[in-house]
C-alpha cells in the first residue's frame, strides 16, 4: 500500500525543498512568478511556490573589479598604457536583474570605455599629478551610467600608467634639467646672501676704527692656531699704506 504512494511522496518531497531556499545576510532573492517580478526576498529562509516561482540569486558585497590594460592617447598625443580597479556593489537588485543583461560585464564594458575618454581629456603632465582628480572624475561619472542598473560605484582607482621607453627618457631629462635649476638658483640666492652680509660687515668694519684691528686679531689669532709653530707671519699696520697713496 505505502510502496503505491512511493512516487507521490518522493514528488511532494522535491518539491517542498525545492521551495525552501536559505539566503546569508549578503545575498537577496529577486523573485518572479510567472514570468512577473514581485519582489526581493532575503536574508535568511524564504519559500517559493513550486513551478510558479523563481528566483535569481544577487549577491550585495562590494565586487572588486579590475579594468584591463589599455593604449590611450592623452590631449597632447602620447600614448601610455592605464590600467584601474573599479569597487562597486549592487544597491537595487531588482535592476540589476531587470534592466541590465549582466551587470558585471556590463560595469566592466564601460569602465574600459569611460577610463579612455576620461584620460584622453588631460595632457600626460596632468595625468600624472592629478591621479586624484582624475579618480574623483572617473567615480562620479561610473556612478551616474550605471545607476540605472541598480549599481552603486563605490571608488576608482588608476593602478599603473605605462610610459613608451623614449617618453620615461624625456622625463628623466626634463627631471635633471629640473633639478640643476634648483641648485644654480639655491648657489645663487646663496651668493646674494652672502654679499648682503659682507657689504654690512664692511660697511661696519670702515665705520668703527678699532673694529678692523680687532678682526686683525682675531684673524692672527686662528692663523696661529690652525698653522702650527712652524709658521710665522709679520703683522703690517693697514694704515701705513695709506702715506703712499696720498703721494
Amino acid at each position: 500500500m505505502l510502496s503505491a504512494f512511493l512516487p507521490v511522496i518522493i514528488i511532494i518531497v522535491f518539491f517542498l525543498a525545492s521551495s525552501i531556499k536559505i539566503l546569508n545576510e549578503y545575498e537577496r532573492a529577486v523573485v518572479f512568478r510567472l514570468g512577473k517580478f514581485t519582489g526581493v526576498r532575503g536574508p535568511g529562509l524564504i519559500i517559493l511556490i513550486p513551478v510558479v516561482e523563481k528566483m535569481q540569486k544577487i549577491d550585495l558585497r562590494v565586487v572588486t573589479m579590475d579594468v584591463p590594460s589599455q593604449d590611450i592617447i592623452t590631449k597632447d598625443n602620447v600614448t601610455v598604457k592605464v590600467n584601474g580597479v573599479v569597487y562597486f556593489r549592487v544597491n537595487e537588485p531588482s535592476k540589476a536583474i531587470i534592466n541590465v543583461a549582466n551587470y558585471i560585464h556590463a560595469t566592466a564594458q564601460i569602465s574600459q570605455t569611460t577610463l579612455r575618454s576620461v584620460i584622453g581629456q588631460y595632457e600626460l603632465d596632468e595625468v600624472l599629478e592629478r591621479r586624484d582628480e582624475i579618480n574623483g572624475k572617473l567615480q562620479i561619472i561610473l556612478d551616474e551610467l550605471t545607476e540605472p542598473w541598480g549599481i552603486k560605484v563605490t571608488n576608482v582607482e588608476l593602478k599603473a600608467i605605462d610610459l613608451p621607453e623614449d617618453m620615461q627618457r624625456i622625463i628623466a631629462r626634463q627631471a635633471e634639467a629640473e633639478r640643476e635649476k634648483r641648485a644654480k638658483i639655491i648657489s645663487a640666492q646663496g651668493e646674494l646672501e652672502a654679499s648682503v652680509k659682507l657689504s654690512e660687515a664692511a660697511k661696519i668694519l670702515s665705520s668703527e676704527k678699532d673694529a678692523i684691528t680687532l678682526r686683525y686679531l682675531d684673524t692672527m689669532r686662528e692663523i696661529s692656531i690652525n698653522s702650527g709653530a712652524s709658521t710665522t707671519f709679520l703683522p703690517i699696520p693697514i694704515d701705513i699704506f695709506n702715506s703712499f697713496k696720498k703721494n
